[in-house]
C-alpha cells in the first residue's frame, strides 16, 4: 500500500489494527486501514459522506463503519491508544483564523455600550438560573 500524505502511519497502523473489532458476517470486510483513511479524509475536509475518493471503498462503507464503531467505543479506545503510544512526542496547533462577518463587526470603537429594553437585565436570575445551594 503506498503512503498517501495525511494517512495512517505504519506505526498508528501497529497500534490500531489489534483494536479494531473483527466479526467477519460472511461476506469479507473491506481492508480496515483504507477505510480508516477514507473516515479521516472526510472528517478533516467536512464534505458530505458521498463524495469520499473512490480509493477509499464505497462511502457508505466509510459511513456504516464511523458510525457502528462509535456506538461500541471503539473510537474512543484508538484515540487513547494512539495518543499514549505518542506519549507527548507529537504536539498538533490549529494555525485556522476565523474572520467575523461583515455585519458583526460594525460596533464602534469606545462607544456607548449596548443599551438594553428597560427591566431587563444580564443578572442569572434574570433567564431562571439556579443560584448555588
Amino acid at each position: 500500500m503506498s503512503q498517501r500524505r495525511n494517512e495512517i502511519t505504519d506505526f498508528e497502523w501497529s497500534i490500531i489494527k489489534p483494536l479494531l473489532p473483527n466479526k467477519p458476517r460472511g461476506v469479507p470486510r473491506a481492508d480496515d486501514r483504507t477505510v480508516l483513511n477514507g473516515i479521516f479524509w472526510r472528517l478533516r475536509t467536512g464534505t458530505p459522506w458521498a463524495d469520499i475518493p473512490e480509493h477509499y471503498g464505497p462511502h457508505s462503507t466509510c459511513y456504516n463503519r464511523f458510525v457502528r464503531w462509535r456506538r461500541v467505543g471503539v473510537w474512543d479506545r484508538l484515540f487513547e491508544a494512539v495518543s499514549a503510544a505518542y506519549d507527548g512526542d507529537l504536539q498538533s496547533i490549529d494555525s485556522s483564523s476565523i474572520r467575523v462577518h461583515q455585519h458583526g463587526g460594525n460596533g464602534k470603537k469606545g462607544g456607548s455600550p449596548r443599551r438594553m429594553p428597560p427591566g431587563t437585565s444580564l443578572t442569572p436570575d434574570a433567564w431562571g438560573a439556579r443560584g448555588e445551594v
